[in-house]
């Protein structure tokens, strides 16, 4: 299902010749001195079009540095507007909206803790009513689409048409490679309920550490996203927050460097003919596919009745465990990824679960749409 909204082309407030669309700068403000030697660095890369800082920094744990708050503008500004970028900055409240507008600022940004709670949100969609100025919207810190979706709509009834969400990732339950987990899924399914709304890529708070920056943000435009905001500092390990995650302008630069810019589509005819070729292929595949799961779950609805029959549990948990390791076995001689043969058996495992249930208890559970 798709959701229509009032959205302006981002390359009607961007520069559409930069590419790929960048913003760049310090995770945090830390002096006036700071923002214009940042500006002055980062001149010299083209595809830098707006210069971000934090200025108010909303922490996990009161004692850590919140940013130098309203002094900081002028510095972020100011350095902006020397160098010719449009600046940046995060405002998480009416009283950060009021005070960045008047000091000039050029773009806003809606952060993750922020997006996680409407009234926040609605505060500060309240606050832009009649205001023409693009805003960012970073997702919420857990994975719920919903709530990234219903910011942008707040926003978007204000009266805001320039917009664009921000995917930085999500809070992992588990220990993985990355600070913020990227669960691209959701960022595509975004992308499909409102296609009209450019995604820009976050790969800093994605990896938490340089060193994942360079794959990540390749990944990000090869899923079409349209930008990215890279945490550049002046000398990234003093820096007063989040240092691991920041890089030199001389080491954006790189990264950049080593980036291939693919397009979305290509008007040769022989690619078209060739790709829709293999599509069609993979729609029969499609097709058998979900035959072969139908009939599965039909063998699943027997097992249930035969179950309820003879007063026997739903869950048998050895068998479970049988189903989890000789299947990823198998999988694993067909060269299919681990990870991919477990999220797929318990998808189908959780919904055999939901049939066997309404069947043992004559009621339906709410399956996800």
């Amino acid at each position: 299902m798709t959701i229509v909204m009032n959205i302006t082309p981002l390359n009607a407030w961007i520069s559409s010749e930069k590419k790929p669309f960048l913003i760049a700068g310090p995770c945090s403000a830390e002096s006036e001195a700071q923002m214009e030697t940042i500006a002055s660095q980062l001149s010299e890369i083209k595809a830098v079009g707006i210069l971000r800082a934090g200025i108010w920094k909303p922490r996990t744990r009161p004692g850590d540095f919140e940013g130098v708050g309203e002094k900081g503008l002028p510095w972020l500004v100011n350095a902006a507007k020397k160098y010719g970028y449009k600046s940046a900055a995060e405002v998480a409240n009416a009283s950060h909206v009021e005070k960045a507008l008047s000091a000039g600022v050029d773009i806003l940004w809606v952060g993750a803790r922020t997006t996680v709670n409407p009234f926040s949100v609605q505060e500060i969609a309240d606050a832009l009513k009649g205001k023409d100025i693009p805003v960012l919207v970073k997702n919420p810190v857990n994975p719920d689409i919903g709530l990234w979706m219903g910011a942008i709509e707040r926003l978007n009834r204000a009266g805001i048409t320039k917009l664009a969400a921000v995917h930085r990732g999500f809070s992992p339950v588990e220990k993985t490679p990355f600070r913020n987990e990227p669960m691209w899924e959701i960022a595509i399914d975004l992308k499909r309920k409102l296609p009209e709304l450019p995604i820009i890529c976050d790969p800093s708070h994605i990896g938490g550490d340089r060193a994942l920056i360079e794959s990540v943000s390749q990944k990000a435009l090869d899923l079409d996203m349209q930008g990215l905001m890279i945490e550049t500092h002046p000398d990234p390990d003093k820096a007063w927050t989040d240092a691991k995650q920041q890089v030199s302008p001389k080491q954006l630069k790189s990264i950049l460097d080593n980036l291939v810019i693919r397009v979305p589509q290509s008007d040769d005819p022989t690619f078209k003919t060739v790709l829709e070729e293999l599509r069609q292929e993979i729609d029969l595949m499609d097709e058998k596919l979900l035959r072969v799961l139908a009939e599965r779950m039909k063998l699943v609805e027997k097992i249930g009745d035969y179950k309820k029959d003879n007063d026997i549990t739903i869950l048998q948990v050895a068998r479970w465990n049988e189903i989890v390791e000789t299947r990823t076995a198998y999988a694993k001689n067909l060269q299919l990824n681990k990870d991919f043969t477990q999220k797929l058996l318990e998808i189908i495992h959780s919904e055999s679960i939901r049939k066997q249930n309404a069947i043992m208890n004559d009621f339906n559970e709410p399956s996800k749409a």
